[in-house]
Formats: C-alpha cells, sequence, structure tokens
C-alpha cells in the first residue's frame, strides 16, 4: 500500500512513523513533511493546504490512501477533493468537518443528538455577548466560531478581556465554564461504526502548575491510571456513536477521527470540543502504544469496512510526551535556532525524538522553525518510568532558549492520584482549540 501523509508537525511525524512500522506499507509519502520525517519517507515540497494540490499531489504519487492530518484542508475540503480522483482518503468531507470548522454547527450537532455539553449562546453582536457574558459569569469561556490557527479561544475571569475577545472575531460561542480534568478520546470512524483508541491527556497551559497562557500543547500522557473504569465505553455510548448517527441522519456522514475533547465534571461527562483530526500532542502517546497495523485500521475506516476490523490490540505499560518549545513561545517564537543533541536524545532507552517545528537549513543543520519545535516521547512499564525517559531525553537536547514544562504526567505518576483527576493536568482550563505551533 502506497500511503501519502499531509502535514509537517509532531503529530504527523507520529502517523509516519506508526505507518512505517506496518508491513502492509510499501511506500510512504510526506508533503511537507520536516526533517524528522525526511528519515522515514519521501518528501515533497508542498504547500499541502489546497485541496486541488492536495488531489494532483496524490494522483501524482499513484497513492493507495491519503492521510490528512491538518483541519485547515480538512474544512477547505481536500478530503473531497481526493475522493474525487478515485484515491482512498482518511478525514471528513468539508461538511463533516465543520464539526470542527464551526463551533456552533458541533453544538448543534450536540443538541439534536443529545449529547452532554456546556450550555452556551452564539453571538454576533457586542450586545449579544454581553448579556451571554453576564449570563454565564466568570470564568468567561469565549470562543471564535470558527477556525481561529489555534488562537481562537479565551478563558479568563477579566470580563474586559472576555468582551475585548467577543468583539474582535464576526461571531463568537460564550459559554458556561466547566469544571473538573479533561480528557481526549479519539475514536476513528467509518460513517457507521466507530473504533476508540485510547484515552489520553494533555497539558495545555504554558508552566507548571497549570500557570500561564493556553498553548497548543505541551505534552501528553496515556493510559491514564486514574479515570473512572469504563469511561471509553460511556464516552462511546452517550458522545461518540450519537454524533456519527446524527451525521449520517443528516446526510454528512462522518468517516475519518472524530476527536472529542472532554470534561469530567461533577454532574458527568461533558463535550468541551470536537475536533475533525488526530489532536496534537496527544496522538504521539496514543500511537505510541497501537500495536495494530495503522494503515489497515485507516483504509477500514476509509472505505467504510470498519465493522470487520479486529479488536485493536495495544502495547502494554505507558507513553509520555514532553514538548520542546522555542523561546517566545506561545508569543512570538524565535525561529532559525540550531538545533543540537538530537542523537543523543534519541539514545536514551525508552525515548526517542519527533520533530514539529523544524526545517534543513542550506547548511544542512536542522533549525527551529515553529513555536512547539520538538516532541520528546518517553515509554516504558508504567507512567513514572516513560515520565523519567522523556526528561532525560529532554535534557540532552541543545537549543538556544528552549524550555518545556517539568510536571507532564507529575501526578499521575504517583501513587496517589485522586480518582477523576490529576491536579497537574489541565484540569478546569476548557481550552477547547489551543495556541498552534
Amino acid at each position: 500500500m502506497r500511503v501519502l501523509v499531509i502535514g509537517s508537525g509532531g503529530r504527523e511525524h507520529a502517523i509516519v512513523r506508526a505507518l512505517a512500522r506496518d508491513p502492509a506499507v510499501t511506500g510512504l509519502h510526506a508533503a511537507p513533511g520536516n526533517p524528522g520525517i525526511a528519515a522515514l519517507a519521501g518528501i515533497s515540497a508542498h504547500p499541502a493546504s489546497d485541496p486541488a494540490d492536495i488531489a494532483a499531489l496524490s494522483v501524482k504519487l499513484q497513492a493507495d490512501l491519503v492521510v490528512i492530518g491538518p483541519e485547515a484542508p480538512l474544512v477547505a475540503g481536500a478530503a473531497d477533493a481526493v475522493r474525487a480522483t478515485g484515491i482512498v482518503c482518511f478525514g471528513p468531507g468539508a461538511a463533516a468537518a465543520m464539526i470542527e470548522g464551526s463551533k456552533t454547527f458541533a453544538k448543534d450537532v450536540m443538541a439534536e443528538a443529545g449529547i452532554p455539553t456546556a450550555a452556551s449562546r452564539t453571538c454576533v453582536t457586542a450586545a449579544e455577548a454581553d448579556a451571554a457574558l453576564a449570563e454565564f459569569g466568570p470564568p468567561y469561556v469565549v470562543k471564535d466560531d470558527g477556525l481561529a490557527a489555534g488562537k481562537g479561544v479565551l478563558v479568563t475571569t477579566d470580563a474586559t478581556a472576555a468582551r475585548a475577545h467577543a468583539r474582535s472575531a464576526a461571531r463568537v460561542v460564550i459559554e458556561e465554564f466547566l469544571d473538573g480534568p479533561e480528557v481526549s478520546l479519539f475514536a476513528v470512524c467509518d460513517g457507521t461504526t466507530a473504533v476508540p483508541l485510547l484515552p489520553a491527556q494533555d497539558f495545555k497551559r504554558a508552566r507548571d502548575g497549570d500557570l500561564g497562557p493556553n498553548t497548543g500543547g505541551m505534552g501528553a500522557y496515556t493510559p491514564l491510571p486514574w479515570a473512572p473504569p469504563g469511561l471509553t465505553d460511556e464516552v462511546m455510548a452517550t458522545v461518540v456513536q450519537p454524533a456519527v448517527d446524527t451525521m449520517r441522519r443528516r446526510g454528512t456522514p462522518y468517516a475519518g477521527l472524530l476527536y472529542a475533547g472532554l470534561a469530567l465534571t461533577t454532574a458527568g461527562i461533558r463535550v468541551v470540543e470536537f475536533n475533525a483530526r488526530f489532536g496534537d500532542p496527544e496522538t504521539q502517546v496514543i500511537l505510541d502504544r497501537l500495536e495494530t497495523p495503522l494503515a489497515g485500521l485507516l483504509y477500514a475506516a476509509a472505505t467504510g469496512d470498519l465493522a470487520r476490523q479486529d479488536t485493536l490490540r495495544w502495547r502494554p505499560g505507558a507513553a509520555v510526551t514532553v514538548v520542546v518549545a522555542a523561546e517566545g513561545y506561545p508569543g512570538r517564537p524565535a525561529t532559525g535556532d540550531a538545533i543540537g543533541g538530537l542523537k543523543q536524545s534519541g539514545c536514551v532507552p525508552g525515548a526517542y525524538v519527533l520533530q514539529a517545528g523544524t526545517a534543513a537549513g542550506p547548511d544542512g543543520v536542522i533549525r527551529s522553525a515553529g513555536g512547539r519545535v520538538l516532541d520528546i516521547v518517553g515509554t516504558g512499564g508504567n507512567i513514572e518510568t516513560a515520565r523519567a525517559a522523556a526528561y532525560e531525553a529532554a535534557s540532552r537536547i541543545q537549543m538556544r532558549g528552549a524550555w518545556w514544562r517539568g510536571d507532564i504526567a507529575a501526578a499521575a505518576a504517583r501513587a496517589a492520584v485522586p480518582a477523576g483527576a490529576d491536579t497537574s493536568a489541565s484540569s478546569g482550563t476548557q481550552r477547547g482549540d489551543g495556541i498552534g505551533s
């Protein structure tokens, strides 16, 4: 099977790495890719944003399967364009991808399906926004309705800042704040059937102890030793399958990866957001644990054949990823800094490096090219071991101004983690989409 992966971040590096382990994959290509991906797959210097261009590249490479990583090309209709050529594509069409492309659309789907979520109001005028902010009170949660390059969500106790954010977009969704720890659950869907992957938890705040601004994610881990028993089954029954069923009834069947961002509140599970693609950095730890060949799983979803897919197999143990960020992130990250220690970091037992915001200079030196530069993945028999491997490997990276959170999965690694909460994680941030790399 010849596979083309669209994208260039750490998520796509993790996808390519998993596909490279699949014996059914006979050819592997990525566009535009990054230097780390180039060690595993062919690379096309291709913008990978325009649906027609993506479709043309798919035909040129005679791909058997195309996997679209980022949300923007999905919302723009890239999966539709690829499928129009007769090539199998993993990713929802434009109509279904609106579950991420419009928060109002997602809320409508959830209301129709009876999916529990935060109460909300869609606002297009300043008066409507002021009324909604007064109705829900602090902490205020204000979300741009559409894609906003990862910068569309504000959670604040400052009413002035909330009003300013509401006025900065043509349409916003203002909703009640959800308490409790957050969990990400991905499901592979074929329009009818949905198969869950492992739940994971990510860390959205920039600094230790959940301080600082929201980011695109500073780390993640799986499994969740503190999660309530039966969590995955409950989410599939009350959130994912109802969403898939409702999308099908609407005439926009959902085939691709459905990402459910959840808050485990005192009143029960609530959906914070849906995304239409693999999340970042949760993908990095989830695919590390996946033993079932990835290409066959994605192909079955893209061809409506998930019902015949064997039960997924998972490697035992745990995985933790720590994001190495550039100086200035998540504001104005510095770029162009040389990255050293990649080989030394990759030599730490149980650890490896996924490249995210990187580029190769004319001199062949790998340099920073984004805010979230590297994902350091540690693995082991338990979270504590995996965490130790990830941090040891991170300590060997040499890059001016590099920084990372020091408490990724710290509470989960302790035996005394309270059931239903990882106090070092993104508990109570109600992030929505964070700030991208």
